[in-house]
């Protein structure tokens, strides 16, 4: 089964295929899809490449073959003799069902029960790396991993989290807030230019960011200088 977007990049460079000769540029395929960067329509890409619906062909450039549609996209007629029509500006039907109400901060994607949340960037599970900037991509979450409340999702960047079952590369999906308990993950934020994610420890006026990799050390903030962003509610991981 497709997301929804994977089923739009593929409906597209279909399109495109058959309408042009030849598969569409990255730039194309991502203003298409209305993402904000290129790396969405990267990992889009890869994931209809694993699940067999699309080959890329090395040393080409341009070079995606549509090997099969989803159940849902129905062939498009080909065009014979003349110049192929203009290839327009891909606008896909989706049907959107209404969380609105249930799941304030996200907009809804599909009936099936996902929603689509603001992909901030990449965390550090190591080191603290530099603050997190606004949204340049969504990601798609299944609902049953989120409840009420504003969620925001981040890439894993780093390995001190390995015994709390988070691998470098996993997607953490957070519920925003700025109070969490002993003991939970959270996004937390440094000097408010550093953010990190680590396990929560209080210790009297000063709060304790605690790793779970016996190779990194529990670093100890004045309590003023940390700033909680979320707490870990889910994670999403690619084999």
């Amino acid at each position: 089964m497709l997301t929804i977007k994977q089923h739009e990049l593929l409906a597209f460079i279909d399109k495109h295929l058959r309408e042009t000769g030849c598969s569409p540029s990255f730039e194309e395929m991502k203003d298409a899809l209305d993402l904000k960067s290129k790396s969405g329509i990267h990992r889009l890409i890869s994931a209809l490449e694993e699940r067999g619906f699309l080959r890329r062909h090395k040393h080409r450039a341009r070079a995606l073959e549509v090997i099969k549609l989803s159940e849902d996209l129905s062939p498009q007629p080909q065009h014979f003799g003349g110049a192929p029509p203009r290839a327009q500006r891909f606008s896909p039907n989706v049907i959107h069902g209404d969380f609105s109400g249930k799941l304030p901060g996200v907009r809804a994607a599909n009936v099936a029960g996902a929603v689509q949340l603001p992909l901030y960037g990449k965390i550090a599970a190591g080191q603290p790396i530099e603050a997190l900037n606004g949204s340049t991509e969504e990601i798609e979450v299944p609902v049953a991993l989120i409840g009420k409340g504003d969620h925001f999702a981040l890439d894993v960047e780093g390995d001190s989290m390995i015994e709390a079952g988070i691998l470098d590369g996993d997607t953490v999906i957070i519920r925003k807030g700025e109070t969490a308990e002993n003991g939970q993950i959270i996004v937390a934020l440094i000097d408010g230019n550093e953010v990190t994610l680590k396990r929560l420890r209080r210790r009297g006026n000063s709060i304790a960011l605690e790793p779970a990799n016996v190779r990194y050390e529990t670093k100890i903030f004045p309590a003023e200088r940390v700033s909680i962003q979320g707490r870990l509610i889910a994670l999403l991981r690619k084999y």
